[in-house]
Parts: structure tokens; sequence; C-alpha cells
């Protein structure tokens, strides 16, 4: 199995290590990620200037191949496809996201965003995100054998597995909920204080408060009880082409 990496949280980042392990345990693994951060992209791709690709020498596991790009978490997939892989991979991988993909920040995320970009190239691809990867025991005990087990599960060509993991004590997880749905009463309410600035302008300082509600059946439900979510998403636009 061939299997392409990509991420939000860049190339330094530890969740995109943890994955990277997994997946080599499995097949074929190259890393295309961004150089920086660039979470909050979604599937926003660069369309001007250049953009650079470097090959990691020291990306830390053993037997995969690593790049940086400085473009987007989309941009990393297109260039994998074009200019770093020989062959297709077979399977598409995004995370592991610091911090959950749950909620209405499904809508902003550039590690789903690489996974539609997966998509609108007709490769299968799933999103990996943790509470935060400080503490990836969780994901390090389930998460090889999560990925075994949707490969072989159905899912149609518009859609991508999500999943979620609770930072804690792996004997206190609780279990496994399938078939999440995005909780729509999760989001950030965010304000900007205006403060004057000499040239006439107004500076506005950003701070953002999470306002939730865990709905019955949602994945924000699933995280806050002490589960693993594991749900779908799906992309509008290939699912109205492909009726």
């Amino acid at each position: 199995m061939r299997i392409l990496i990509a991420n939000d949280d860049g190339i330094a980042s530890e969740g995109l290590l943890h994955l990277a392990r997994a997946a080599a345990r499995i097949g074929e693994t190259i890393v295309v990620a961004p150089k920086t951060q660039c979470s909050s992209m979604s599937q926003r791709i660069s369309v001007f200037g250049s953009i650079e690709l470097h090959e990691e020498k020291d990306f830390g596991v053993e037997g995969v191949r690593a790049y940086s790009l400085s473009g987007t978490p989309a941009d990393c997939v297109k260039v994998a496809l074009a200019r770093v892989m020989e062959e297709r991979p077979d399977i598409v991988l995004s995370g592991i996201n610091n911090g959950y993909n749950v909620g209405l920040d499904i809508l902003y995320s550039g590690t789903v965003g690489v996974t539609m970009e997966a998509l609108a190239n007709g490769i299968p691809a799933m999103a990996f995100s943790a509470d935060n990867c400080e503490d990836l025991r969780v994901a390090d005990l389930y998460m090889e054998e999560l990925i075994r087990e949707l490969i072989k599960k159905e899912i149609k060509p518009y859609e991508v597995w999500n999943i979620n993991f609770p930072s804690m004590e792996p004997d206190k997880i609780k279990g496994l909920l399938y078939d999440r749905k995005p909780s729509i009463y999760q989001y950030y309410q965010n304000r900007y204080t205006p403060t004057d600035l000499p040239c006439g302008g107004t500076e506005l300082s950003l701070s953002s408060e999470l306002r939730s509600f865990a709905e019955e059946g949602s994945d924000m439900e699933a995280v806050l009880s002490g589960c693993i979510s594991i749900g779908k998403l799906e992309n509008a636009l290939l699912r109205n082409a492909a009726l």
C-alpha cells in the first residue's frame, strides 16, 4: 500500500510523527507537509508565484521519505501527486491535528482540507485529530488498528473518515463511537477589540471563546464523554457530481 501523509500543523509537529510511525507499519509512506503552521486554511491553494519543496533528511521515522513545502496543506497533496510520488497513493492520511476537528471547526480545518483535496483527485482519505498533541497515548494505541479497519469499510467516493482522539490515560477510554455527526453547536465566538492607530487605522485584537453543546450522536458528545469519535464527512460538490 502506498500512503501519502500531509497535515496543517507543519513538518515539525509531533502529531505528524506519530501518524507517520503508524502508517509506516502499514505500507510505503511519504510525507509532504507545510514548512510552517497552516491551521484554519481549509482547502486553500496557491495560485500565484512559486513555492519551495525541500527534502527533510532528519524527519525521524525510519523508512519514511519526508518533504516540507512552503505552501498550504492542500498544496502538499497537489505537489506530492505532481512532483514527489512516482505512483499515486492508495490513500491520503492527514494529521494528527493538534486540537479536535469537530463541529463547525471542520469548515475551517486545514487537516480536513487535505482530505478534500485527496477526494478531488479521486483518492480515499482519513483525517486524524486529538485533543492535544502533548498526549497522544490513546492515538498511538488505536490509530494503526483503526487505519487498517477503516480501509476495509465501505465509503462513498465523496466521503472521508474523520477520527478524533481524546488526550487521556488509555485505560480511561470508554470506547469507540461510530457514525458521529458534526455538532452544529460547537463554534468559537470571536471578539475584536479595537485600538486606534496613529496613522488613522484601527488595530483589532482577537480573542475567542468556545461555545458548545454536545447534542446526542455528535462528534463533540463522543470526545467529551471520553470516547474516540469516528464519522464521515462529505464533499457536497463531488456528491452532486456522482448523482
